[in-house]
């Protein structure tokens, strides 16, 4: 692993949260920023200072920002051209990236926060506790607003490097079908080539397998990364980018009046519905259909229009299998009709086997289905990067890479993993990501189904959403 500098930085990187993620990324940014460990804040509202600042000589401030606090709070941490990078959860993202955007600081985020109450508020509405109504949000401050300090919204993992992979995942595909293509330089490029492949639906398929000895308790929820986000993002509607492909509309699904119109959502929270899936080394599996920015922003930017009519964009959604212990937490948090456990635990020193496969699935070339990601094991996580797991560090591969980038290109204004130069992305996170691959597989959710009982099912198209829904 080289130690290569790939920018240098002055000002002051505010981090706010110091979650899996947010420790995890220090030793990177440390490593591949000119920066000083002093010129580094790291703000959280619950714990005490965490040992990776007192080993990095890390200023810890503890403090839970609110509604009403957080323009004081950054107004005395951050000044012009410093970063802030946020981490955390419960804190509006679009509020702090306005704040940013006025003054001239630097941004990055994982994903779309909004304020606490509005996940879990059973009197807002479904429609507008979905990640579309979170982006279109942002989408509609950033509409009049040209160049300006660069806010990578939303690059994570997935959220984030997704979008990357996918990218180069058709470059591949062209490559590999002999197809002749000038590059992509836009969305439109990106959307015509998509089509030329015959790509209809996308998954970001991930399994992850990382287990331990010390198993799951009673009423208590594990996990490889964070808790209480994954269980907020689950318990929103299930969310999905709409192929023009599909034919058989869902009974429980809306679509939204405004917007782009690129995705629908489901009466029914993401962690109660589930969806075939595939990757190379776990085959075929059940996924958790969890909304996510990415299956919205990939479908919206693969959208192709004659006129106000849309002539091509294919089924974008997320098909997430977390660890065993996971699977079991979700179980009984059903069973509780979505009553948080008690008690949490997120793995890490204690995790002794397995890895994070995570990558996109593109289905309906005719070559098959093509599975192009990172096969990240535990231990190989260790050797790379101190304080990570499998799961953190395909996390923090696309964060600092994303800092970089926006360092590199300091006037971009408001921009998302869709919009960046995908090469330079990789170029930084590819070290990190363990076994880079890309497979094709004859795979389709039609594949050895059984003919015991009955189901819905559309035999003369496999790449509908009814064939991948598990009902």
């Amino acid at each position: 692993m080289t130690d290569t500098k790939y920018v240098t930085f002055k000002g002051t990187l505010l981090i706010l949260g110091l979650g899996s993620v947010g420790r995890a990324v220090i030793p990177l940014l440390l490593r591949h920023i000119e920066i000083s460990p002093q010129q580094i804040k790291v703000v959280a509202p619950h714990q005490d200072k965490d040992d990776i600042c007192s080993k990095y000589a890390i200023q810890f401030i503890k403090k839970e920002l609110t509604k009403d606090n957080f323009e004081d709070f950054l107004r005395q941490h951050l000044n012009e051209d410093d970063f802030l990078l946020n981490l955390s959860v419960d804190v509006s993202s679009l509020e702090l990236i306005e704040y940013c955007w006025h003054n001239n600081i630097f941004y990055l985020d994982t994903c779309i926060e909004p304020w606490p109450g509005r996940y879990d508020n059973a009197v807002t509405p479904p429609a507008k506790r979905t990640n579309y109504r979170l982006r279109e949000d942002l989408l509609s401050f950033r509409k009049d607003k040209h160049g300006g300090r660069t806010a990578v919204v939303t690059l994570g993992a997935n959220p984030g490097l997704a979008s990357i992979l996918l990218k180069q995942a058709l470059e591949n595909m062209a490559l590999d079908c002999a197809l002749e293509f000038e590059k992509p330089t836009c969305a439109q490029d990106w959307a015509h080539l998509a089509r030329a492949l015959g790509i209809k639906v996308i998954h970001i398929a991930e399994r992850d397998t990382q287990t331990t000895n010390a198993r799951k308790k009673r009423n208590e929820f594990v996990n490889t990364w964070s808790i209480d986000g994954f269980i907020a993002e689950g318990l929103q509607p299930a969310e999905l980018g709409w192929g023009t492909h599909e034919k058989h509309w869902p009974a429980d699904a809306e679509r939204h009046d405004y917007g782009c119109d690129a995705a629908i959502f489901l009466h029914r929270p993401g962690i109660a519905t589930r969806v075939r899936s595939w990757t190379p080394l776990e085959g075929s599996y059940h996924g958790f259909l969890i909304t996510h920015s990415e299956s919205i922003s990939i479908a919206d930017h693969l959208t192709l229009r004659e006129g106000s009519e849309v002539i091509y964009r294919p089924t974008v959604n997320y098909a997430y299998h977390p660890c065993d212990d996971a699977i079991l937490s979700l179980h009984e948090l059903a069973g509780k009709n979505w009553q948080q456990q008690r008690h949490q635990r997120i793995l890490g020193d204690e995790i002794t086997l397995g890895m994070d496969e995570l990558g996109v699935l593109l289905m309906g070339n005719d070559k098959g289905a093509y599975w192009f990601g990172s096969r990240l094991g535990i231990r190989q996580a260790r050797e790379l990067a101190p304080y990570n797991t499998a799961t953190s560090l395909q996390v923090v591969a696309g964060v600092f890479s994303g800092v970089i980038w926006a360092l590199r290109n300091p006037d971009r204004g408001i921009v998302e993993p869709d919009d960046l130069d995908h090469h330079a992305i990789l170029e930084m996170a590819t070290p990190y990501l363990g076994e880079v691959v890309g497979i094709y597989s004859n795979w389709t959710p039609l594949a050895n189904r059984s003919n015991l009982f009955s189901e819905p099912l559309a035999t003369d198209d496999p790449w509908q959403f009814i064939n991948f829904r598990v009902h």
